[in-house]
């Protein structure tokens, strides 16, 4: 897996300069997303042009960041978050569209995964594909290679169950697969990147989407209007409101100190997971994030995307579909924050 380049040095070097400004907050790209609009993370950067939610607050939530793409660096994220699970860990990842996606290698996960134990979790699709049954699916994750790793459960197996969802305006509940109540403790492992409808995906989307069964993600899709048939909605802020709302379920239902958010930042295509044939990154990888707060991890995510040199295709897909509308609406609902500390636990 690739480690620090030069790219991520220049990151992290920005990083340090912003961290030591104090507070403050800086303009993301203009609206056509070139380039030349995107803010570049330098050694020369002043050091008052913080992002957007960047704060050197002791009281904001804390995300940690690490270059370092590799098992050594996924594990030492993990352990800088102090979290130890009480009882059966569920591993949520996207297990990726066949043939081409670009979803995290078994290689880059598994010895995470088998530190706390874990069982990886998913959830069948809504729109068809490799992955809309059952038996199909269990085989897209023997093909890459989840079974050599770890125990893989199919959430909606047999079936779903509601949680109650309180405070949205969008959703009533969360309907998850009914083997969600098996788990004790979550791990919400997500490759940060971008998505066709939702602008990007990180931790927010692989709970809100990932945990919520065939019928559940129709029901976020279409922002509570319906349970079955297309996903397809033409409400676009209303579907992504809904999908802070799902989490919130989750998060009330299961406990906050119960789950944690990791994201991936490498192979950054503007487009999903899900698609089994996206287009290729046209930026560089920039690193590892960990939270106990989602808002802040996908905040702290979109805030490097934007800071990156390389970033026009990706900030375009996110300003398209209007994508940090998901964080603002979460941060309203008690979510999260979108205010957070970056803590490099880089040497």
């Amino acid at each position: 897996m690739k480690k620090t380049n030069r790219f991520a040095r220049l990151l992290l070097l920005g990083l340090a300069l912003v961290l030591a400004g104090c507070a403050g907050t800086g303009a993301g790209a203009g609206s056509d997303g070139e380039k030349g609009n995107a803010p570049t993370v330098s050694a020369a950067q002043d050091s008052s042009s913080q992002t957007a939610g960047q704060t050197s607050d002791v009281d904001a939530p804390a995300v940690y960041f690490t270059s370092d793409i590799s098992a050594e660096g996924l594990v030492r994220v993990y352990d800088a978050l102090g979290w130890e699970p009480a009882g059966k860990v569920a591993v949520k990842i996207s297990t990726g569209e066949p043939p081409a996606s670009n979803y995290l290698r078994p290689e880059l996960i598994g010895d995470l995964v088998r530190k706390v134990d874990g069982t990886i979790v998913e959830c069948n699709t809504a729109y068809g594909g490799s992955r809309a049954s059952s038996a199909m699916h269990k085989q897209v994750a023997a093909d890459h290679g989840f079974l050599d790793i770890a125990d893989f459960d199919l959430l909606d197996e047999d079936g779903e169950v509601e949680w109650p969802v309180t405070g949205g305006k969008r959703l009533t509940r969360s309907i998850v697969g009914s083997h969600a109540e098996n788990y004790t403790d979550w791990l919400i492992l997500s490759h940060f990147k971008g998505h066709a409808m939702a602008g990007f995906g990180g931790a927010i989307k692989n709970v809100a989407i990932g945990m919520s069964s065939p019928s559940g993600k129709v029901y976020v899709h279409t922002a509570g209007t319906k349970t079955s048939g297309s996903i397809w909605y033409g409400d676009q802020d209303a579907w992504l409101e809904a999908l802070g709302e799902m989490v919130t379920g989750v998060r009330d239902h299961v406990g906050a100190e119960h789950i944690v958010y990791i994201n991936v930042m490498n192979r950054l295509s503007v487009d999903c997971d899900c698609d089994g044939n996206p287009a290729e990154p046209d930026m560089h990888d920039i690193g590892i994030l960990a939270s106990t707060d989602p808002v802040a991890l996908d905040q702290a995510c979109v805030d490097l995307v934007y800071q990156a040199p390389d970033s026009a295709s990706l900030i375009r897909r996110i300003e398209r579909q209007n994508g940090l509308h998901t964080l603002e609406h979460a941060e309203e609902i008690g979510l999260g924050s979108r205010t957070y500390r970056l803590v490099s636990i880089d040497e």
